[in-house]
């Protein structure tokens, strides 16, 4: 045996019916701050502060591993 039942209601209209708080200010409070959070984050991501928070010595980095890498590969006078 199936049975279906179909409720016609609004989310309020739900939450009421079930005695549940009514949480929408405190959602909207929510939202607005995490929009706002998201806006300065991507104000925060343009190319050049990207580049300056993954490289923060900028290139120095990767020429002297680079400089390092290649010592290894030098010949040595023999003993």
């Amino acid at each position: 045996m199936k049975l279906s039942i179909d409720i016609d209601c609004t989310p309020q209209e739900a939450r009421a019916f079930f005695g549940l708080p009514d949480v929408e200010g405190l959602q909207q409070e929510m939202m607005a701050e995490i929009q706002d959070q998201l806006r300065a984050h991507v104000a925060a991501m343009d190319p050049e502060s990207l580049m300056k928070t993954w490289m923060p010595m900028g290139t120095k980095a990767f020429e002297t591993f680079r400089d390092a890498f290649m010592q290894g590969f030098q010949k040595r006078p023999s003993d």
